[in-house]
């Protein structure tokens, strides 16, 4: 059943096309970045921005931190959203239950098939931005302490590409589980509704609510509990010493996340009159 729902997935085209977009706005700002030479002062910008122009390497970084707040969770909410409620919409949500096929399983599958979405949307991300930034923007100078192809990180201390890399890596795992989080919650509206664009708004949603009560310092007793709160703390990963307290408690919400969200939809999805 896994394997069958990951087929779907990569043969759907709107599927492709998400991931086209995600890749092309970087790709589009760093064309900018190039051609006119003009960077954001530091402190000014997305992360990373005011540095990528004189090191390519970090504008994964750069690329991840400029999809993140809008366009990745729109894709996620969209493909998540449409999950169960595409297979109601157009009927055949009937004929795969009257397979045997059981209920937790289905939605297993469909979890899974999410989480391969967001794990390869922000992979296509990093590693089409890295060979874009290098292209544009050069491995930069090399680093006395770290040798050819070094990176400064945020703390002002050099990192080796073996180090970038791991934490780049990290990163992708971290935003993945970020986005497996909103992948979920999209699974639980699917469940609620036959309209696939209804289980996308519902996401959003939460989204933005999330972030609208981010700055109110009325909703400070809930915030650190907030789905987005957590989603740059993947930036002291490019710090010195690494702040692990900080990702170690985003990722524990996250997972919260997804575990309460993903039983929600079973919940409802186990007692849902869906054959008739």
């Amino acid at each position: 059943m896994i394997g069958v729902e990951l087929r779907l997935m990569l043969c759907r085209r709107r599927v492709w096309l998400c991931w086209g977009l995600l890749c092309a706005l970087p790709a589009l700002i760093a064309a900018l970045l190039a051609g006119t030479g003009i960077a954001p002062a530091p402190g000014q910008g997305g992360a990373f921005l005011s540095s990528v122009m004189s090191n390519g390497q970090l504008f994964p970084a750069a690329a991840l931190a400029i999809v993140l707040p809008v366009f990745l969770p729109i894709t996620v909410a969209v493909v998540s959203g449409d999950a169960v409620a595409g297979e109601a919409n157009a009927g055949m949500l009937r004929y795969l239950l009257v397979r045997p096929v059981g209920r937790l399983r289905l939605l297993l599958a469909k979890l899974v098939s999410t989480a391969a979405f967001v794990l390869l949307a922000v992979l296509f991300v990093t590693i089409t931005a890295y060979v874009v930034g290098v292209a544009a923007f050069g491995f930069g100078p090399d680093a006395a302490a770290g040798g050819a192809g070094a990176v400064t990180s945020l703390s002002g201390t050099v990192l080796t590409p073996a180090q970038l890399a791991e934490r780049t890596l990290f990163t992708v795992g971290y935003l993945a589980l970020c986005m497996l989080a909103i992948g979920a919650i999209g699974l639980f509206f699917s469940t609620l509704t036959d309209s696939p664009l209804a289980a996308a708004l519902g996401v959003l949603a939460v989204v933005v609510t999330s972030a609208a009560l981010l700055p109110l310092e009325a909703a400070d007793a809930v915030e650190r509990y907030l789905p987005t709160t957590h989603w740059l703390a993947w930036i002291d990963l490019y710090r010195d010493p690494i702040a692990w307290s900080a990702v170690r408690e985003g990722a524990g919400v996250q997972l919260t996340y997804v575990a309460v969200a993903f039983g929600a939809a079973w919940a409802n999805f186990a007692t849902k009159d869906v054959t008739s």
